[in-house]
């Protein structure tokens, strides 16, 4: 079995229901939020605002259209085909007719610049790109560059002279199933890692593997066809798309928003009657911060079918989540924890039964096995700390073309996943931190996790970040930058004494008073933190040696 017979099997049971919604709010002067009805245009721009609709049919028919164009353009089985675009209604139909092309997919993180498009294209050896209008000027800047890409489709009006428009053209052809059999073995997409400690590199995934994303999702959060799952992650990343796997494996309608602001959230969950929401831990801060300061009036909004709010993609404060309990009680809470190598979220999983557990990200997820061992690959003792790994059907095949990095990290079908953490005695997993986070200062290992975590604790503090700042006697430092909530006036002063019930060697030496950066996954961009405020320390000190 393959992903896409899914949608398939969708489009004969349930030909004329909603599989997709696309909303693209926008604000009015008075700050109402509105979107317009409109029909489902194909040569419609992506970024006007309105509500478009696609049912199962409909879907599987792009799909198949997209594959027999590919097909007839003697695209071979294995090649790779790129997508650039925004999160639209036109994503996923991209995605599966490239499946049911035989080819392999690769979705592009949409803040890549010039240059990390042209790199990425290259290393994943992409021969056909399909992007949409908000990257034009960025493609324009390759252009020349990109010597394997011989096509270039644009889903949009008006696209530049190097490239086709795509929704026009598949009119032409075939809607039926293309003549090509898929095997499960077969490789089914290359996703991109982060990036955070470097150039990203290309995660190579098997038909297999995706399937078994379908089959686990569903397992760990029970969808039904009667429920809505609201997305509103990058589908380009491993998260949003497996968690809209179990809506496919029971042909669920799908809500994709555009758009973060929590009064944009509440009104889709409101008009579209959504059950399941995935959300990052900034979307649901922003949601409670709103709430408790009176600027979102719950009783503007219906939520009754709300019935699950799961976060994952970083850790989660078990503040935040017993915030979110006391305005939802009768919410489940679930937290997933994944990585592209894995194929994203539910290798560990902390279940919905499990909530006097929060604060721990779980168990092994379904099908999968966990171990928490030393640097020698020996498990550690209960209560320890050490490196997570991970094996299951959604381990990578490898890092495509770097052997060197899939040595490294693939060990006897374990997959090191670079996270620290420790086991209880019931055998849940707690994070404790990123293996190349660690702060090591006169000999100490601290995690800056822990101490992120108690600093959320402090009412005015919106988010934080801990990070390791050079220091000549030390080696490192903790240095916490805190964003404060809208509003709150506390000083560098009031964030160090709340820290004094940390243990002494914990207490963060510098506090920074700044925005904490996130990526479009809602991960802390440590790196670039660290990279400007040691810097910043650097001059600090040729400034105090000069004078």
């Amino acid at each position: 079995m393959v992903i896409t017979d899914f949608l398939e099997r969708n489009a004969r049971l349930y030909p004329r229901e909603t599989a997709l919604v696309e909303i693209s709010p926008t604000e009015d002067r008075d700050h109402a939020v509105t979107w317009r009805e409109a029909s489902l245009i194909e040569s419609a721009h992506p970024d006007a605002p309105y509500r478009r609709e696609m049912n199962w049919k409909s879907f599987d028919n792009r799909a198949n259209r997209l594959a027999n164009l590919l097909l007839s353009r003697g695209v071979k089985r294995g090649t790779k085909v790129a997508i650039l675009m925004m999160n639209c209604i036109e994503y996923l139909p991209v995605y599966f007719g490239i499946l049911k092309a035989g080819c392999i997919a690769v979705p592009m993180n949409y803040r890549y610049s010039s240059e990390e498009i042209r790199y990425c294209l290259d290393l994943a050896d992409v021969e056909i790109l399909v992007f949409g209008p908000e990257f034009t000027e960025r493609m324009d800047e390759v252009q020349g560059q990109i010597p394997r890409v011989r096509m270039q489709f644009y889903v949009g009006c008006g696209g530049p002279s190097y490239t086709e428009e795509l929704w026009p053209l598949l009119v032409y052809y075939n809607a039926g199933p293309p003549p090509l059999e898929v095997d499960e073995s077969e490789n089914a997409a290359i996703y991109f890692s982060s990036g955070t400690t470097g150039f990203p590199k290309a995660i190579l995934h098997t038909h297999r593997a995706l399937v078994h994303s379908c089959v686990m999702e569903q397992k760990h959060h029970g969808q039904t066809h009667g429920d809505v799952f609201l997305c509103i992650p990058p589908l380009y990343h491993t998260g949003a798309k497996m968690h809209w796997f179990g809506s496919l494996i029971c042909g669920g309608k799908a809500v994709i928003l555009r758009g973060t602001k929590p009064k944009w959230i509440l009104r889709a969950v409101t008009e579209e009657k959504c059950s399941i929401v995935w959300l990052l831990v900034p979307w649901a801060q922003d949601i409670l911060d709103g709430i408790e300061s009176g600027a979102i009036n719950l009783n503007d909004y219906y939520l009754d079918r709300w019935r699950l709010m799961h976060i994952g993609a970083q850790p989660v404060p078990p503040s935040l989540i017993n915030r979110w309990k006391k305005i939802f009680p009768h919410h489940e809470y679930d937290t997933n924890y994944g990585l592209s190598e894995s194929l994203g979220p539910g290798c560990v999983h902390l279940g919905v039964e499990n909530i006097r557990k929060v604060g721990a990200i779980g168990k092994a997820g379904y099908g999968w096995e966990t171990r928490i061992v030393n640097d020698r690959m020996e498990d550690v003792a209960i209560g320890c700390v050490g490196e997570l790994a991970v094996k299951g059907p959604g381990v990578m095949v490898e890092y495509y073309k770097n052997p060197d990095a899939t040595r490294e990290t693939l060990k006897d079908g374990w997959l090191m996943t670079g996270d620290m953490a420790r086991q209880d005695d019931e055998g849940f997993i707690y994070l404790v931190d990123r293996k190349k986070d660690v702060i090591i200062t006169g000999g100490e290992n601290l995690y800056p996790v822990e101490i992120e975590n108690y600093i959320r604790r402090f009412d005015a503090v919106k988010d934080v970040a801990v990070i390791g700042l050079a220091d000549k006697r030390l080696g490192e430092i903790a240095a916490a930058v805190v964003e404060l909530k809208d509003g709150e006036t506390a000083t560098e002063e009031d964030v160090r004494a709340f820290c004094e019930g940390l243990p002494r060697y914990k207490r963060p030496r510098k506090i920074i008073l700044d925005t904490v950066p996130r990526n479009p996954t809602g991960k802390i961009e440590k790196p670039l933190l660290r990279q400007r405020y040691n810097s910043e320390r650097l001059v600090e000190r040729e400034t105090m040696r000069l004078e």
